[in-house]
């Protein structure tokens, strides 16, 4: 591979003016796509083979018209202070907006009123108007949502206080200011790192040449392929990161390979060939976990990992082929004048140990004091992952500025926290004597079981599926209304069983639930998939058995230090200020898995930069200690650069609206200071000085078995060594190989 990747290096920077004019060309052809594509016209939200999903496919067989997903809206008034909404005045007014919302809009599916359908608190204080769809969120028309947001301004000026809740006006989030800040920082560090503007800037241009491709290709095929709207701001963000770490491996190789001595292309094969190799192993790392997300089954996060997965993937082409063709472009710019000065230095004298070598030295001294001290932390700040809870988060966990959020707020104080998530409750007759007597005797069921109300029946047309509309007593995302939707269920076997109806529990609420356990149920198989891959991986790139038995585990211990950093903050509310949370509660069902396999492939970069190096030493006669010393003094800047600019990355999104995005930001740049900074940084060196010489322990038969992947370019080396006018020798060697 590192041979291929050699030549390819040199190509591209021979060809670069035809190279950049391809990725120019691709960035136009995809930014014209996502301009004039037309916008997504579904977002759909679907769970095979759950009960809520089987409810929500009988309603949509038996009962068409209702268009059970279907966009909802709830506008809820609130008198001012010593006045009820049942005053005439007041009376008139929210009548009169009934009227106004059922002839706003050809999309209205129907109009409650009420005071026909009794949605008036008991003190009177409270009222709300419940506005059903015939057509997804996604696809109202803004002609709706301007229909349905003026509805409530004449009432406003009246005095009463109205607020809009529901689906019907979800807009794409947005992460404000923060996310620029990250890629500010990124440039701020890739500056201090290379010392030169030009090497700094080109893996940022590079990286965001990559993100606007594939990010403007998700845009253009979202109304295609059904994208839901946070999978471009997850693409973006994962694509952002490597793109500029990538980058930056291939930088920092061809500044090597220059202050070596050597010419520009040439540099520029060898950084390809040796460092892109890593970048292939680590790109394939993070597109297979990514893409593994499909054993879950679920469409949704299925369409999210290929995003992603395909964002990764041009970042890494980039990285093979623009960023060698960029550097032909940038000259000898792309070395500051304190770069080649110490580049004199070093060749006339021996350098300074670096802060990498310094701290190697340190390990190698206290190794066992590290690894425990490194192990103990993160296990102390994993203990909170023991109560972790899983769910998706409803109006409640909306910023209080937005009417979302203060309708519900409303809702709960005039009706009860359950009035924000109705459960639907769905009884198929058709194979049942007496279809009234079986919903009768499910409503009440319910009414044993303790909820705050129980809509009575209503059937369809053929009186063979009836509906039943529950209240429960606490809010949607809490535990007790997840016992609530259990009980219903565990009562609908009894009912079954004895009438032949069979009893289906669906809506909003009952679908997170059911969605939250598919999630817990894919977690631990999931990561054990993961884990083996790392294992398998790892020991083809490193020839050995208990470097990936520690890699896998150290990625283990960072995974569940970061989710218990995840529940102290988002559930528990530890410094959920500082961090914009404005209400806890369970922990987004799809951010652990989604967590681990984005970590998993950013872990195994930082393993692969560092310990190749360490092999390599080792390989070519050093001391177990003194090749962790090499591996640090070569690698530990650069990977604590990658690092540092990962986590700026991430934590810009933590100022999303999204309460999705603003999570999994949070808990990818956490992982990240984990992983690279206790895990790999601290941990690893010391358990491989605890090895010695163990550590690269390979049985014969197993070493014969495993197949070459030559990451390392061992074989690049022996033929340049091997050519005539190469530099041959034990320096260039020695130099060769570094990553």
């Amino acid at each position: 591979m590192a041979t291929f990747l050699y030549k390819l290096g040199r190509l591209t920077f021979r060809r670069r003016r035809f190279v950049a004019l391809i990725w120019v060309a691709l960035l136009a052809v995809a930014g014209i796509g996502a301009a004039t594509a037309p916008a997504a016209t579904s977002s759909s939200f679907s769970i095979p083979g759950t009960e809520a999903q089987r409810a929500f496919d009988l309603l949509e067989q038996r009962n068409p018209g209702t268009s059970a997903d279907g966009a909802t809206a709830r506008v809820v008034f609130k008198a001012p202070e010593g006045e009820k909404v049942t005053d005439p005045a007041n009376k008139s007014e929210i009548t009169g907006i009934v009227k106004e919302l059922e002839t706003g809009s050809k999309q209205i599916a129907s109009v409650a009123d009420p005071f026909a359908t009794q949605a008036v608190s008991q003190n009177g204080s409270t009222a709300y108007i419940s506005v059903s769809y015939q057509v997804s969120s996604m696809e109202l028309t803004d002609a709706t949502r301007e229909s349905l947001e003026d509805a409530g301004k004449d009432a406003q000026k009246s005095g009463m206080k109205v607020e809009i809740g529901g689906d019907a006006l979800q807009v794409m989030p947005h992460t404000g200011t923060a996310e620029i800040i990250g890629v500010v920082i990124a440039a701020i560090v890739l500056v201090i790192t290379f010392g030169s503007l030009v090497a700094a800037g080109l893996p940022l241009v590079t990286a965001l040449v990559g993100v606007g491709i594939g990010v403007s290709t998700i845009t253009a095929l979202a109304n295609v392929l059904d994208l839901g709207s946070t999978t471009s701001i997850l693409a973006m963000m994962i694509g952002l990161a490597v793109g500029i770490d990538y980058a930056l491996f291939i930088v920092s190789r061809y500044r090597a390979e220059l202050a070596e001595g050597r010419e520009h292309e040439e540099a520029a094969g060898r950084a390809v060939g040796t460092a892109g190799s890593a970048v292939v192993f680590a790109g394939l790392t993070v597109v297979i976990a990514l893409v593994g997300l499909a054993v879950v089954n679920i469409p949704m996060l299925t369409k999210m990992g290929f995003a992603a997965a395909g964002t990764v993937a041009i970042a890494v082409l980039i990285a093979l082929t623009l960023v060698p063709a960029a550097l032909g472009f940038a000259g000898k710019r792309v070395m500051g004048r304190k770069a080649r000065k110490a580049a004199e230095a070093e060749k006339s004298t021996e350098a300074k140990p670096n802060m990498g070598t310094r701290w190697a030295r340190f390990v190698l001294r206290k190794p066992v004091w590290v690894m425990l001290v490194g192990v103990l932390g993160l296990g102390v700040i994993a203990v909170p992952a023991a109560s972790l809870e899983m769910g998706l988060p409803d109006d409640g966990a909306q910023p209080k500025s937005t009417t979302q959020r203060q309708a519900y707020d409303m809702l709960s104080d005039g009706f009860g926290p359950g009035f924000n998530g109705p459960l639907l409750v769905v009884v198929d007759t058709k194979n049942s004597s007496d279809g009234k007597a079986a919903a009768d005797r499910v409503s009440e069921e319910i009414e044993a079981i303790g909820v705050g109300a129980v809509i009575p029946p209503a059937f369809n047309k053929a009186g063979d599926t009836a509906t039943i509309t529950v209240i429960p007593k606490d809010r949607p995302s809490s535990h007790a209304t997840e016992e609530v939707v259990h009980s219903i269920r565990d009562a609908g076997a009894d009912v079954k069983s004895d009438t032949g109806a069979e009893v289906l529990v669906t809506g909003a609420t009952a679908m997170n639930i059911d969605f939250s356990q598919k999630m817990n149920d894919a977690l631990l198989p999931y990561l054990a998939l993961v884990v083996g891959l790392a294992f398998l991986l790892l020991m083809l790139v490193f020839r050995s058995i208990l470097v990936p038995l520690k890699a896998a585990l150290g990625f283990l211990l960072s995974v569940v230090a970061a989710l218990g950093a995840v529940v102290a903050v988002f559930q528990w509310g530890w410094l959920g200020s500082l961090f914009g949370v404005e209400q806890t509660g369970p922990i987004m069902s799809m951010m652990p898995i989604f967590m681990v396999g984005v970590v998993f492939g950013l872990a195994m970069d930082y393993e692969v930069f560092l310990v190749t190096r360490m092999r390599e030493a080792y390989v070519h006669g050093e001391s177990p200690g003194q090749a962790i010393v090499t591996g640090f003094k070569h690698g530990a800047r650069v990977v604590t650069a990658a690092a540092v600019i990962m986590m700026a990355v991430f934590s810009g999104f933590i100022g999303s609206s999204e309460q999705m995005i603003k999570m999994i930001g949070f808990s990818l740049a956490i992982a990240v200071f984990f992983d690279a900074f206790v895990v790999r940084m601290a941990i690893v060196p010391a358990v491989l000085a605890l090895l010695g010489k163990k550590a690269w322990w390979l049985p014969r038969w197993l070493d014969r078995a495993l197949p070459n992947v030559d990451v390392e370019g061992e074989k690049l080396q022996k033929q340049l060594t091997d050519e005539p006018g190469s530099e041959g020798g034990e320096s260039g060697e020695h130099e060769l190989v570094r990553v």
